[in-house]
C-alpha cells in the first residue's frame, strides 16, 4: 500500500535528501535528459528550507520515498520567473508553484500523479492562493532523444484543469545527458484557477 502525504517543516526537511536523488534518477530520461549531481541538488534543496509555506508530497513505500511532488508560492521563485510573467497581468503573490513531480517508473498508473496534485492544490488553498502553476520542459518533437513510446502529460494536465500560459515561457539552464555544459532549455507555463 502506497502512503501519500503533504510534509511541512522538520518532516519536509527529512525527506529532500532522498528528493534530491529521485530528481537525478528521474529526470534522467526525457524529456528532461538532466545529468545531475548531489553537488547541485543540495544548493537546489536550499529553496524549501528557506520557505516556511513550502510543501513535499511525499509518496512512500513502506519507509521508502518512491516519489514526490514540491510547491512554494511563486514569489520565492520571482529571481525566476517574473520577467516570464512581465506583461500578463498575473498577480506572482495570487500564485502557488508546483515544481516537480518525480515519481518511479514501476509506481506510475496508479493515480499518485493525481494525489501529488490534489495535496499541492489542497496546499495552496490554505494559503489563500487562487492560482496555481507549473512548467514543463519543452522539446522538439524530432529530437533524437525522444522515445517513441514517449506519451505527453498534456492530456492528463488538462483533465486536472490546467491550460498552457500563451506566451509564457521560463529559460532554465542544466547540462543534458551527453552534454559538457549547461544549456539553454524553455518550459512553458500551465495554470489553472483553484475552486473556493
Amino acid at each position: 500500500m502506497i502512503r501519500v502525504a503533504a510534509l511541512t517543516g522538520d518532516a519536509l526537511e527529512a525527506v529532500l535528501d532522498d528528493v534530491a536523488q529521485l530528481r537525478i534518477g528521474v529526470f534522467r530520461d526525457w524529456p528532461y535528459l538532466y545529468d545531475g549531481d548531489l553537488a547541485y541538488e543540495k544548493v537546489y534543496m536550499q529553496s524549501y528550507r528557506d520557505s516556511a509555506e513550502a510543501v513535499v508530497v511525499g509518496a512512500f513505500d513502506g519507509d521508502r520515498l518512491i516519489g514526490a511532488a514540491t510547491g512554494t508560492p511563486m514569489e520565492d521563485h520571482a529571481s525566476d520567473f517574473a520577467a516570464a510573467f512581465d506583461g500578463t497581468g498575473a498577480q506572482l503573490s495570487e500564485i502557488f508553484y508546483c515544481a516537480e513531480s518525480v515519481l518511479l517508473p514501476e509506481y506510475r498508473g496508479q493515480g499518485i500523479g493525481h494525489r501529488f496534485f490534489d495535496l499541492r492544490e489542497a496546499h495552496a488553498r490554505k494559503l489563500g492562493r487562487k492560482k496555481v502553476a507549473f512548467c514543463g520542459v519543452m522539446r522538439r518533437a524530432d529530437h533524437p532523444a525522444r522515445p517513441d513510446e514517449f506519451r505527453s502529460l498534456d492530456e492528463f494536465w488538462r483533465s486536472r484543469g490546467y491550460r498552457p500560459l500563451a506566451g509564457v515561457v521560463a529559460r532554465f539552464h542544466w547540462t543534458d545527458i551527453g552534454e559538457k555544459a549547461p544549456s539553454a532549455k524553455s518550459l512553458q507555463f500551465w495554470i489553472r484557477t483553484l475552486s473556493e
